[in-house]
Order: structure tokens, then C-alpha cells, then sequence
């Protein structure tokens, strides 16, 4: 362990953390009197008032693992005794002022366009020029200010902030270019002292210099529904920044899975776009989901989940997107889609699997005993409810095991009950009371 100083050394600060979080991490043992994020590096520096409170914090973090927003940071002294200017200008590149602003967006909820930005930037000085691409570091821009100046004090003014309450967080760095090239006027590229230019250009598909600039970002599937049904904080492990929207499941049992069933489950966390099983690898599937968003909730959820007597392995796939063909079903017009209406409402319900399922859209004359006739083929049914809610009738079923509640969901969701297609999730309650849910 280094000697001890006053100056904290904290790592593996995901982009998720703010130094807010950090502070609170801190401030029960003294006064912190600086803080820099190192964000290129995933790092942060602290310095306490004095050694003995650096000293505290970190005899007591030896022994409670620090965690924030459910991911681990890890403490220790910092080789520099004291946090002086220079240190908190050691971020990437971005030191030398230059009137270019590369701003990257983390935990990005929101669609952020042309006119949002230039919303945010203008107020600090003239905007001439904005471009937006999509990069392996996330959603990014170049701003071009007239004057220097006005982009030194956008970058004091902004770094850290938040456009949105609690998400789309700017970090921002100089850029080495000297002009940016703009060629087409419309919401990913802007050049504010040329009105004239084209909007889109015709017959290349993508613009070269600043990545595929002319590829516009995959907008966030009803992005102002996620933060709302999140309260803007995301679940612990989800972090909102994933850009990759096809899953690869494995393990599955080739002899009882289809497409269709496939779709079923994963259809709770987001839109299904596409599905492929693989013919060389019976075992093994594709997912394609709406956005990058939906496939990293699917991740999340169904990762080690049981189905048909195997443990599902689930990981974003190298592939961006499942292409067409004879052997992919497609799904992106399919009605069953559950995140076209009430996504907020349905990004709420995301969940693991769980030993109970909530039915709904069933027909009003319905009875308790079809309900556990049409289910029963899948598992012991432990308890039953069935309810009105808005003058509709809907129902929990509650199986012994959770295994058995996701087989009958798999195979039973989107089925036929008295002459009504029924809609099946896991519920998050842990048992049947008189009260609904």
C-alpha cells in the first residue's frame, strides 16, 4: 500500500457514478476539499482535509467492500500528497483549449439531436457548427464555437452536467481538428452559418471523417418512457449505454424451443425486431431487440434463467443485426410487441423470472378452473387469484417453482382462451394476498 496522504485514489468509476456518489461515499469520515474525475480512465482522485480522515476511510472501506449504483470501486492511497490545478487537467487529450468541444453522452435515456445541443452549448457563445455520430465510446459530438473562449468556458461551465434530470451526462474534452466539415443540415449535423445546405445526401450512405455520421444514432425506444418508469434511476448492474441490440442465448433445449417461444420471453424486456435459431448449433439463437437499451435489460434478466431443464446463457452477440432470410422469422410488425403502448408502464414490470405469472386481456366470463386447466400442463399450481382491474378481468398464478411459471409463460403467452389472446409476465409480488395486485 502507498503511504499515507490526504489524496484518495478510487477505481473502476463507471460512467454511471457522479461525483456525487462519491462525495457521499466520503463525507462521513471528513471534509473533502477536491475531487477530480479521471473519466477516460474510469478513475477518480479525492483529497480529505487531512491525512488521518483519508486514514479512516480507508481503514474502514479494508473491511466493507464500497459499492455505488450496485457496481464495487476500489480504494487507495494516491501516490500525490496533494491534488494541485495541473492534476485535474490530466483528462485524455482534452487539455489544450481549442474553440472544438468533443462531447461524449453517458447513460444516454434520452434522444439527444442537433437542437438539443445546440440548446445546451449556445447559451456560452456563438455555435457555428455541430456534428453527431456513433462511436464504440458511445454517442458523441463536435461543437465548433466562433471563439475559443466561448468553448473554454462552455467546457467549465458543462462538464458533469446532466442534459436531462439524472441521465445523458456530458463529458467533455478539446478536440485536436482546426474546422469541421459539415455537408447536410438536418438533426445529426448542423452548420449554423450556412442555412442553404442540402438535408440528406443522395445515393451514398454514409459520410466519411467523423465515423458514419450519416447513420443516424438507433433513437432509444421511447427513451422519455424508460426515465420515467425508472424515476430516472436505473436498475443496479443496468447502465443504459450498451449499443448493441442483438443477444445470444445459448444452452437452450433444441428439442422444445421455437422462434415464437423465444419471442415470448424475451418480448418482456423490449421489441423483438428478429429471431434466428441456429441450424449448425441447435443449442444456440439470435435475438435481435429494438434498441441497445432493451437487449441490455434482456441480458440482465434472463441471464442463468431456467427454461425447458436448461440454464440459459445470454450474451450480446458480436453480430450488430440479424440479416434477412429464409431461415429468421421477423417480428417487427408482429402486434405482440408489448413496448408500442405503455412502455413506461411495461419497462416498470422488467423483472427475472419469478414463480408467479399475472395474466391479463382474458375474457370476462372466465373462471379460475379454465385458467388452471389452460396452465396446469406445466407445474404445480400453488395459488390462484383472479381479479378485475378497470372493469377487465386479469389473474396471478402461482407455481412451485420458477422454472415451471417461465415454461408456461414461454409456451402459453399470446395463446387462446375462450376465444381471447391472452398476455402473460412474471409478477414481482412474492405471494397471493386477497387484495389485487
Amino acid at each position: 500500500m502507498a503511504e499515507p496522504s490526504k489524496v484518495v485514489h478510487v477505481r473502476n468509476v463507471g460512467h454511471e457514478i457522479s461525483e456525487n456518489d462519491l462525495l457521499q461515499l466520503f463525507q462521513p469520515f471528513g471534509v473533502i476539499t477536491k475531487l477530480v474525475m479521471l473519466r477516460a480512465k474510469n478513475q477518480a482522485l479525492l483529497q480529505m482535509q487531512d491525512v488521518p480522515s483519508a486514514i479512516a476511510a480507508l481503514q474502514y472501506y479494508a473491511n466493507v467492500q464500497p459499492s455505488i449504483r450496485g457496481r464495487n470501486v476500489y480504494v487507495q492511497f494516491s501516490s500525490h500528497q496533494e491534488l494541485t490545478t495541473m492534476d485535474q487537467n490530466t483528462q485524455g487529450r482534452g487539455d489544450e483549449p481549442n474553440r472544438i468541444l468533443l462531447v461524449t453522452i453517458h447513460h444516454m435515456l434520452y434522444p439527444i439531436t442537433v437542437e438539443v445541443l445546440h440548446q445546451v452549448f449556445s447559451p456560452h457563445g456563438f455555435v457555428e457548427k455541430i456534428v453527431t455520430f456513433q462511436k464504440s465510446a458511445g454517442f458523441q459530438a463536435l461543437i465548433q464555437y466562433q471563439l475559443r473562449q466561448s468553448a473554454v468556458l462552455a467546457r467549465t461551465s458543462l462538464q458533469g452536467r446532466n442534459i436531462y434530470d439524472g441521465c445523458c451526462q456530458l463529458d467533455i474534452q478539446f478536440s485536436n481538428l482546426d474546422e469541421l466539415q459539415v455537408n447536410y443540415n438536418n438533426d445529426r449535423s448542423r452548420d449554423f452559418t450556412n442555412p442553404n445546405l442540402p438535408s440528406e445526401q443522395k445515393g451514398r450512405s454514409s459520410q466519411s471523417g467523423y465515423g458514419d455520421a450519416a447513420v443516424p444514432f438507433p433513437q432509444m425506444a421511447n427513451a422519455a418512457a424508460i426515465a420515467a418508469a425508472f424515476g430516472g434511476g436505473l436498475p443496479p448492474g443496468v447502465t443504459g449505454t450498451n449499443e448493441r441490440c442483438t443477444v445470444l442465448v445459448s444452452n437452450l433445449n433444441p428439442d422444445r424451443i421455437d422462434e415464437d417461444k423465444l419471442f415470448n420471453l424475451f418480448s418482456l424486456y423490449g421489441n423483438i425486431i428478429r429471431i434466428k435459431l441456429l441450424r449448425n448449433k441447435p443449442d444456440h439463437a439470435l435475438v435481435q431487440m429494438g434498441d441497445g437499451f432493451q437487449a441490455e435489460l434482456a441480458v440482465h434478466f434472463l441471464k442463468g434463467a431456467i427454461l425447458f431443464g436448461k440454464r440459459l446463457e445470454v450474451n450480446f452477440s458480436k453480430h450488430p443485426n440479424i440479416t434477412q432470410g429464409a431461415d429468421t422469422h421477423e417480428y417487427i410488425n408482429s402486434n405482440l410487441n408489448r413496448f408500442n403502448r405503455n412502455a413506461a408502464k411495461n419497462y416498470r414490470y422488467c423483472c427475472s423470472p419469478t414463480k408467479m405469472i399475472h395474466l391479463s386481456t382474458l375474457p370476462q366470463d372466465v373462471t379460475e378452473e379454465e385458467i388452471v386447466s389452460h396452465l396446469e400442463e406445466h407445474g404445480t399450481i400453488v395459488n390462484t387469484k383472479l381479479f378485475e382491474m378497470n372493469g377487465k378481468k386479469q389473474a396471478l398464478v402461482m407455481f412451485e417453482t420458477e422454472e415451471q411459471a417461465t415454461e408456461a409463460l414461454v409456451c402459453k403467452h399470446a395463446s387462446s382462451l375462450g376465444g381471447s389472446i391472452i398476455r402473460i409476465s412474471f409478477s414481482q409480488l412474492q405471494s397471493i394476498r386477497e387484495n389485487s395486485q
